[in-house]
């Protein structure tokens, strides 16, 4: 599971209670169901967009404070601002679960940290301050917690380091984004590599082969990039939303399949693929946080066979076996 584990009390003007009433509680209890279910999780430290908050909030805060910052990139420069983030780290990782009695710097729960979710920083092009951002809370988190793996949260933007992988990117506009794949994932701390697969809003295309082509090139980059870092990669969200004008279910499926297709096709031959996250699975009952890229499980009978036909086939022949088939790859895949 990847939950979020963001900086956003009741009150976003004091931002530095943590009470009872605060998300932390709440995030108590995620944790120890998931204990309880055998479940592992990726918790993401904050949010490059303004949902649950996000790094304008953090900016937000130091306006209130009397800080003079013009844009929410400076998240990743101002000093005062980095320091809020070290807090709210420090403040989770050192916590101990009130239904667990673990620290979460201690729990096996915690499969691994995740620095921002899609972190972008349009305020430098050059990847520069990004870069500093990433090597500098990386150390910080390592410093405090050995235990668990870290990554990034990148989209798997090529930057000004990859000059000739620049065209790799969905469109010109994302090697300025301030992200740099390959410079980011050889910093000190960081475990494997992150990446994300959107094609429905990277790619102005109606829905066909050209999606399903951008899909198996961009995974095979960067499996291909990730073996050469000499790092497992996760490729952390990947979806199509029911709200395009353009959705369909046929699509989403063959979507789907690929990205399972791609990742069997690596591990058959001991490669980088370290595995996939689709964004996101619901329960009935929760369509009030629907995105768009739900897929609600009850209402989604034919896609919600395919995850779990695919989960248990995973599970039962381990990664490497032959027993994934020639016919399974191109029939049931």
């Amino acid at each position: 599971m990847h939950p979020w584990c963001l900086r956003k009390c009741l009150s976003e003007s004091m931002f530095l209670i943590f009470n009872g009433f605060c998300y932390l509680q709440g995030l108590d209890f995620v944790v120890s169901e998931a204990r309880k279910h055998g479940m592992r999780l990726l918790l993401s430290l904050c949010n490059n967009w303004e949902d649950y908050g996000g790094k304008a909030q953090y900016v937000r805060w130091g306006k209130e404070a009397g800080l003079n910052l013009t844009s929410d990139d400076e998240f990743f420069t101002d000093p005062v601002i980095k320091g809020y983030y070290k807090d709210h780290v420090m403040r989770v990782l050192t916590r101990m679960n009130i239904y667990t009695n673990v620290m979460y710097k201690d729990d096996p729960t915690i499969f691994a940290w995740e620095l921002m979710n899609e972190p972008r920083c349009l305020l430098d092009p050059s990847g520069d301050a990004l870069q500093g951002w990433i090597e500098e809370m990386a150390s910080f988190i390592k410093s405090i917690d050995q235990k668990h793996l870290l990554e990034i949260g990148s989209e798997g933007f090529y930057g000004p380091s990859t000059p000739d992988k620049l065209q790799l990117n969905p469109s010109p506009y994302m090697g300025e984004a301030g992200t740099d794949f390959i410079r980011n994932h050889q910093t000190p701390g960081i475990d494997f590599a992150s990446v994300h697969i959107y094609s429905d809003s990277w790619l102005s295309d109606s829905f066909h082969g050209i999606h399903i082509e951008f899909v198996e090139s961009w995974m095979q980059d960067h499996i291909d990039d990730a073996e050469v870092l000499n790092t497992p990669v996760v490729f952390g969200e990947f979806g199509v939303s029911l709200k395009d004008e353009r959705f369909d279910l046929k699509f989403r499926e063959v979507f789907i399949r690929t990205v399972q297709k791609m990742l069997i096709r690596s591990w058959r031959r001991g490669g980088a693929g370290g595995g996939s996250l689709l964004w996101q699975l619901f329960p009935e009952g929760t369509e009030q946080m629907h995105d768009g890229y739900a897929v609600v499980l009850t209402e989604s009978a034919s896609t919600s066979s395919m995850l779990s036909l695919h989960s248990e086939k995973i599970q039962s022949t381990g990664k490497n076996s032959n027993s994934y088939d020639d016919d399974l790859m191109h029939n049931e895949l």
